[in-house]
C-alpha cells in the first residue's frame, strides 16, 4: 500500500491511525490506495500492540427508560468509529452496584469506562483506587477528578416551563419530583420549573412525586393531580421525562380530557415514542449524539495520554414543540 501511494510505511500508519500531521494531498493519496486495495486495519493486532483490549464499558441506570437505550445506541456508534466494542452494564441506580462499577471489578476486561451514576456520593468517587480511565455522564456527584459530560437540566426545565407560561397557562403542575438521594436529575429539573414560575410571578399548582421515571408512575401521578388538588386540575403539566409524560397522557385520554385543549403536556428527553404518540409530545431534546461523541472523545484522550485537567462539558438541548402543547 505504501508503494501504491508513493509514501513510507510510517506515513500510511499515520493516516490509518488518524494522526493530524499529514498533508491533505498525502492523506488523499493514501486513502485512495486504501480504497483501491480494500485494506482493513487489524484492530485486534493494533490493540494487542498497545496493550489494550479494544473494549470499553458503558454503565447506565435503567435501560427500560428509552433515553438511556437511545444514548447507548449513540455511544456504540461513536465507539465503533474507533474500532471499540462496548460492554453495557445496568445499575438500577443502586449504590452497591454503582460502587462495584467504579471499583475496577472488570478492569481486566476494559480499557475505559463511561458511567452515569445516580446513587454514588462524592466520597465514593474520591475513594476510588482503580486507575481505569473514566468519564462521567449525567449529573455530577460532588467534585471529582474525572471528565464529565452533562445537560444543563435547570436551564432546560426552565425553558420547558416558560413555554407553558407563554401559552397563557397559569395552573402549571409538575410530575417527577423525587426525595431519594438518587433523584439528582429530578431535583435539578424541579429547580428549573420553579425558576420559570417565579420569573412569571406564578406559584406551582402542584408537584407530584414519583418512585421512578416510568410510564406507570406518570399515569398514577396524573390521576392524583386530577383529583387531589383543592384548586382543581392543572391546565398544564411539565413531566420530568417523556416516559412519565406518556403515562400521564394515557390517563388524560382515558378520562376524556383533551390535550392540549384542557391540559397542555410537555416532557423531557425527545425519545422516539414521543414523536409517534397521539398527540405528538412536546419535549426538551438533549443532544444525545453530542453527549456520546464528546464522552467517547474524552475517553480516547485519556487512553492516549493527551488529556490534561479534567473537563466539565455541557451538551446542548432544544425545545421541540409538538401537538401536546400546540394545536
Amino acid at each position: 500500500m505504501a508503494e501504491r501511494a508513493g509514501v513510507s510505511i510510517k506515513t500510511v500508519s499515520n493516516v490509518v491511525n488518524g494522526y493530524p500531521h499529514v498533508s491533505p494531498e498525502t492523506r488523499l493519496r493514501v486513502e485512495a490506495a486504501i480504497a483501491e486495495l480494500r485494506y482493513r486495519p487489524n484492530l485486534s493486532a493494533r490493540n494487542l500492540r498497545q496493550g489494550r483490549s479494544g473494549v470499553i464499558a458503558l454503565a447506565l441506570p435503567d435501560l427500560a427508560i428509552p433515553y438511556f437505550a437511545e444514548l447507548a445506541t449513540r455511544v456504540i456508534a461513536a465507539a465503533d468509529q474507533r474500532g471499540w466494542t462496548v460492554l453495557i452494564d445496568q445499575t438500577q441506580g443502586d449504590r452497591a452496584k454503582e460502587r462495584l462499577v467504579v471499583s475496577g471489578i472488570r478492569a481486566h476486561l476494559i480499557d475505559g469506562l463511561l458511567f452515569s451514576p445516580l446513587a454514588l456520593t462524592g466520597g465514593d468517587l474520591a475513594a476510588r483506587v482503580d486507575s481505569t480511565p473514566m468519564v462521567l455522564l449525567g449529573e455530577r456527584v460532588g467534585r471529582s477528578p474525572y471528565d464529565h459530560v452533562a445537560v444543563d437540566n435547570v436551564a432546560a426545565a426552565e425553558e420547558a416551563t416558560a413555554h407553558l407560561v407563554q401559552l397563557g397557562r397559569r395552573r402549571i403542575a409538575a410530575i417527577g419530583a423525587q426525595k431519594a438521594a438518587a433523584g439528582v436529575t429530578a431535583r435539578l429539573r424541579l429547580r428549573g420549573f420553579r425558576h420559570a414560575l417565579a420569573k412569571a410571578g406564578l406559584t406551582e399548582h402542584a408537584v407530584a412525586h414519583v418512585a421512578a421515571f416510568h410510564r406507570a408512575d406518570g399515569a398514577t401521578a396524573m390521576a392524583g393531580l386530577l383529583t387531589g388538588s383543592p384548586a382543581g386540575p392543572p391546565d398544564a403539566v411539565f413531566c420530568f421525562n417523556d416516559t412519565l409524560a406518556l403515562g400521564a397522557l394515557r390517563t388524560l385520554l382515558a378520562r376524556g380530557i383533551r390535550v392540549p385543549d384542557d391540559i397542555a403536556l410537555i416532557g423531557f428527553d425527545d425519545i422516539e415514542d414521543g414523536r409517534y404518540a397521539t398527540p405528538a409530545l412536546t419535549t426538551v431534546a438533549p443532544d444525545k449524539s453530542q453527549i456520546a461523541d464528546v464522552a467517547v472523545d474524552l475517553l480516547a484522550s485519556r487512553l492516549s495520554g493527551t488529556a490534561a485537567q479534567p473537563k466539565e462539558l455541557v451538551a446542548g438541548h432544544r425545545l421541540i414543540v409538538r401537538e401536546s402543547t400546540l394545536h
